[in-house]
């Protein structure tokens, strides 16, 4: 394990959200950190979506800003942290960290617990885990859903097979504020919200080609393969102008 050089991580605040500034592989050995220190730890994935709801929810905004390790996930967070003049080293997707801390947890014997998506969709990311990364332990899977009637039935599955790590695919902001609300009482070391990585690990829903994701174009590709996300995406050209603003501001206050 090689988490002493990123102990405390450098946290770059975007439109009054903390995000750490980590690479994939600092993301994966800090998890790790978390697992050996004991928990609960809650980690999450911020892209610009998450920003903007998390200015007009002043819970989810405690949440993203409580949490032990929030990453960059979305070429918009790496553009805004260049914006500010605080550069982010590199990008955190769900699905690639999902991945890695699969194979970490192969390596390591850590055991992984898959919770939400649509039904059949977690078994057959885990299946497909499994072929990513032989030997990796997932106790479990359930698809349930982030309704409050369902928290005591979902926490007895979790109990029972005592993950290190739960991956908990519910969307946002209902997968990170069911972890804050849950978490204390699961006996998991760490809780992580990871969205739609189900439906892209499972191949339910396919990911844009490797060129695309290399040019920042995922959320183009996204929007073609889903119409229906254009509401969700009508929020990105206000996330860019009110980053805009804080760059702005930051240099008058810097002059």
């Amino acid at each position: 394990m090689s988490t002493a050089f990123i102990a405390q991580p450098r946290s770059i605040q975007v439109l009054g959200v903390r995000i750490h500034d980590v690479t994939l592989e600092e993301a994966v050995d800090l998890v790790e950190r978390l697992i050996e220190e004991g928990g609960p730890h809650q980690v999450v994935t911020v892209n610009p979506e998450f920003v903007m709801h998390a200015r007009r929810d002043s819970l989810f905004r405690e949440t993203l800003n409580g949490a032990d390790l929030a990453v960059p996930d979305g070429v918009g967070i790496t553009w805004a942290g260049r914006l500010l003049g605080q550069p982010f080293r590199g990008r955190v997707p769900g699905v690639e960290l999902t991945q890695r801390l699969a194979e970490r947890a192969a390596a390591r014997g850590y055991r992984l617990f898959l919770l939400g998506a649509a039904p059949g969709v977690a078994e057959e990311a885990a299946r497909r885990l499994q072929t990513h990364a032989p030997g990796v332990a997932i106790v479990g899977t359930y698809a349930g859903s982030p309704a409050p009637e369902e928290e005591e039935e979902i926490g007895q599955r979790i109990r029972a097979a005592a993950p290190h790590i739960l991956l908990v695919a519910y969307g946002a902001p209902q997968q990170d504020l069911w972890l804050r609300r849950n978490l204390p009482r699961l006996e998991v070391p760490v809780g992580i919200g990871v969205g739609g990585t189900f439906d892209y690990l499972s191949g339910r829903v396919r990911r844009a080609p490797a060129w695309m994701r290399r040019a920042g174009l995922e959320w183009l590709y996204r929007l073609i393969r889903q119409p229906w996300r254009w509401r969700r995406m009508l929020a990105l050209p206000l996330f860019a102008l009110l980053v805009m603003g804080q760059a702005l501001a930051r240099k008058r206050t810097a002059r």
